[in-house]
C-alpha cells in the first residue's frame, strides 16, 4: 500500500467516529406507561428529534415516580434527563425526609432544563359509589398506586381531613387503576398528572366516574397551588373540579455538556407550541414560569434563556 493510500485509509477511519459522533443520544427518565407524564416524555422525544434533525435522540424510560428519578440522577452519567418538583430535589439536596439516610453529594449537581406541566392532583370516585366529596370516601377502597409523588400526596391528604385508617388501601398498581375500577375491585384511586389525564380519561370512559373536588379550605390546609380542570376535560364530568397542583422541571446534572443542555432546551420551546397543537397540557407551560425556578439552572440553558431576554429567578446561577 503506497504512502497515499495508507493516509486516505487514515483519514477514512477517523471520518467514521466523527460521523457516529454526531448523533447525540439523551436517557429521558418520565414516569409510569399509561400516565400523562410518560406521554409527554413520548412527545419531548419526538419534538427534539425532529426539531434537531436527529442530531439528539432521546430515549424515554419508564420509572415509578419522582423519587426513582431523583435518586438515579446520582448514579447515572452524562446525557441524563429526568422530570420531577423541584421540592423533591431540595430535599434530596438537604437529605431530608425521604432522603434522610440516602443524602448523595451528587445531588447537588441537578440542574433545571425547563418546566413541563404541572402535577394535577386527581382524586377518582367510581359514578356508581356516588361519592362526591371527601367525607363520602370513608369504608371505600382506594387506590394510591406506590412510590410516586401522587400516592404520598394523596396519602397526606387522607390524613389530612380526616380519613386516615377509615378507607381500605388497595394494593394494586396504579397502572392497572382503569381494570381495577371496572371490575369493581376498587371503588376509586388517586393520581397526580396533568390534565386531561390518560388514566383518568380511560377510566371516565369506560366506567364513569366522579373526580372529586376539594373546598378553598382545604386546599389552603394543603398549602399548594389552586387549579382548576375546566368542566368537559372527562367524559361525564358537567361542572368545574377544584384541585391542587405542583410544579414540574425537566432536570439534568453537571455532567451533561453546555452544548446539549442548550439544544435540548432550545428546541423544547421552538417545538412547544406544536405540542400544544397536539395536546392541551402544554398550552399551560410558558417562559415566565422559568423564573419560578428555586433552584440552579444549567448553563447550557442559562445561555438560551439569556439570548431571549427570559426572566431568571435568583438562584439561577
Amino acid at each position: 500500500m503506497t504512502f497515499w493510500s495508507k493516509l486516505a485509509v487514515a483519514g477514512l477511519a477517523a471520518l467514521i467516529p466523527l460521523s457516529a459522533s454526531a448523533e447525540t443520544r439523551v436517557t429521558y427518565k418520565s414516569a409510569s406507561a399509561g400516565s400523562s407524564y410518560y406521554q409527554m416524555g413520548v412527545q419531548v422525544a419526538e419534538a427534539i428529534k425532529a426539531g434537531t434533525d436527529g442530531n439528539i435522540i432521546l430515549t424515554l424510560e419508564e420509572s415509578q415516580g419522582s423519587v426513582q428519578n431523583v435518586m438515579e440522577s446520582a448514579v447515572r452519567p452524562g446525557n441524563f434527563v429526568f422530570t420531577s418538583p423541584p421540592a423533591l430535589v431540595s430535599l434530596a439536596q438537604g437529605g431530608k425526609a425521604m432522603f434522610k439516610d440516602k443524602a448523595n453529594p451528587k445531588f447537588d449537581e441537578i440542574r433545571a432544563l425547563f418546566p413541563i406541566p404541572s402535577l394535577t392532583m386527581h382524586f377518582v370516585m367510581r359514578a356508581d359509589t356516588g361519592v362526591t366529596d371527601f367525607a363520602g370516601m370513608e369504608g371505600k377502597t382506594i387506590l394510591l398506586g406506590k412510590g410516586s409523588f401522587g400516592a404520598r400526596e394523596g396519602e397526606k391528604y387522607l390524613d389530612m381531613f380526616g380519613l386516615k385508617d377509615k378507607v381500605d388501601l388497595a394494593n394494586v398498581e396504579l397502572s392497572n387503576a382503569g381494570a381495577a375500577l371496572k371490575n369493581g375491585q376498587i371503588d376509586g384511586f388517586v393520581t397526580a398528572g396533568s390534565y386531561p389525564a390518560p388514566n383518568v380519561i380511560e377510566a371516565a370512559a369506560g366506567t364513569g366516574v366522579t373526580i372529586i373536588p376539594l373546598s378553598d379550605e382545604q386546599i389552603a390546609e394543603t398549602k399548594r397551588t389552586k387549579l382548576v380542570i375546566p368542566a368537559g376535560t372527562y367524559p361525564g364530568q358537567d361542572a368545574d373540579v377544584a384541585t391542587t397542583s405542583l410544579d414540574v422541571i425537566a432536570f439534568t446534572t453537571t455532567a451533561m455538556d453546555d452544548d446539549t443542555a442548550y439544544a435540548l432546551t432550545k428546541t423544547f420551546w421552538e417545538e412547544k407550541a406544536r405540542m400544544a397543537g397536539d395536546a392541551p397540557w402544554w398550552k399551560g407551560v410558558s417562559p415566565e414560569m422559568v423564573a419560578a425556578i428555586p433552584g440552579k439552572i444549567h448553563p447550557g440553558a442559562l445561555r438560551y434563556y439569556e439570548e431571549k431576554g427570559v426572566a431568571l429567578g435568583e438562584a439561577a446561577k
